[in-house]
């Protein structure tokens, strides 16, 4: 056969894989939707389990590459879920003509919120000095009052704590919460609209703007004194298989001095080095290792990021300078065992390291 001929029976098999793809996503829809009616978990891990394993086990006898069926259908189970997920919001959808008002939701993880509260069925504002007034949508986000079943505060830190206090003075009658990355900045706004007898509530996303699947995913709820303002942050999110972690106030900025202001500084001090590299810079922009390629994918992640929103990070946080410390500590530790030539004591960190991972499961 000709080259012309290959490839026109290799695009009809493509053609065939699409149909039968939609085919399988039709068949998903159905299952979804039975599992709402039995009232079903979405996600069937065991189901998930065997159907990797049949893949890979009819890959090996058809003499196909295992890993990339398994790839494959880890890809289809991953969207079949994410259309399962987002169905049952809408179907479950906790608005039903209520109002909410996302302050802040212009910025990406607004915009989330925003999208999230309207597959709800909330008839949702966005109050942010990026967007122009008109329908919907508010430069500030005291024109649009507070007549709103839900207020999310998605602003900067400082800026989210000032609005909060300001909250506080117009006593919303509505469900209040900020999704504050850290909660330091923002414990004196809580607290005034907790006194001021407002429903008012914390939470944190543990996850980005571009998240669609939240299986697998954790959202912190922080209790500021209102066990049902809690209760009902947490009923918006109980369509979803986000996974809900319960936490203090305290503990929270403790941990997350480590979660994000550890693992964000070790990025930054990786791609800090390879950029201050001098001459050896575009030589390694050249190279791929294992190791290298994959640190380098989570330093591009972060370098794309908002610095500003990273400076608050570590710089609001009393915790911060602790995990930084750590950070130079152990740095400095790994550099005296290799300028020492101590291999016994390098093993030894390297063991550590995997002990404690393996703790992690």
């Amino acid at each position: 056969m000709s080259l012309d001929e290959l490839r026109k029976n290799l695009s009809a098999i493509d053609r065939r894989l699409v149909e039968m793809i939609a085919e399988r996503q039709r068949i998903v829809a159905d299952i979804g939707k039975t599992k709402q009616n039995t009232g079903t978990g979405t996600r069937d891990y065991a189901r998930e389990k065997n159907v990797l394993e049949m893949g890979r086990k009819q890959a090996v006898d058809m003499g196909v590459d295992p890993d990339l069926v398994e790839q494959l259908l880890e890809m289809l189970i991953r969207t079949s879920l994410e259309s399962q997920e987002r169905d049952r919001v809408v179907a479950e959808g906790k608005g039903d003509g209520r109002r909410a008002l996302v302050i802040g939701g212009a910025g990406k993880m607004g915009r989330w919120f925003v999208e999230f509260f309207a597959s709800q069925g909330f008839a949702t504002t966005v109050a942010d000095r990026m967007v122009e007034d008109g329908p919907s949508q508010f430069k500030n986000w005291t024109d649009a009052g507070v007549d709103f079943d839900v207020i999310v505060v998605a602003a900067p830190l400082a800026v989210s704590g000032r609005i909060l206090a300001q909250l506080a003075v117009l006593k919303p009658a509505g469900l209040v919460f900020d999704i504050g990355s850290l909660k330091s900045p923002l414990i004196d706004g809580l607290k005034e609209l907790q006194s001021a007898g407002c429903r008012v509530t914390s939470l944190h996303p543990m996850y980005g703007p571009d998240t669609r699947l939240l299986s697998g995913r954790h959202l912190i709820f922080c209790d500021v004194g209102d066990a049902e303002a809690t209760a009902a942050a947490k009923e918006l999110f109980a369509a979803t298989m986000v996974e809900q972690l319960d936490m203090g106030l305290e503990d929270h900025d403790r941990l997350i001095a480590y979660v994000l202001g550890l693992s964000h500084a070790l990025n930054i001090a990786f791609f800090t080095a390879l950029a201050e590299s001098g001459e050896a810079a575009p030589k390694l922009a050249q190279l791929s290792s294992t190791t290298f390629d994959s640190q380098l994918l989570v330093a591009e992640a972060v370098a794309q990021d908002n610095p500003h929103l990273y400076f608050e990070i570590q710089n609001l946080n009393k915790f911060g300078l602790g995990p930084l410390d750590a950070l130079c500590e152990a740095a400095g530790r790994i550099r005296e065992t290799v300028a020492g030539g101590d291999e016994e004591a390098f093993v030894e960190l390297m063991q550590k390291g995997r002990d404690y991972l393996a703790l992690r499961g």
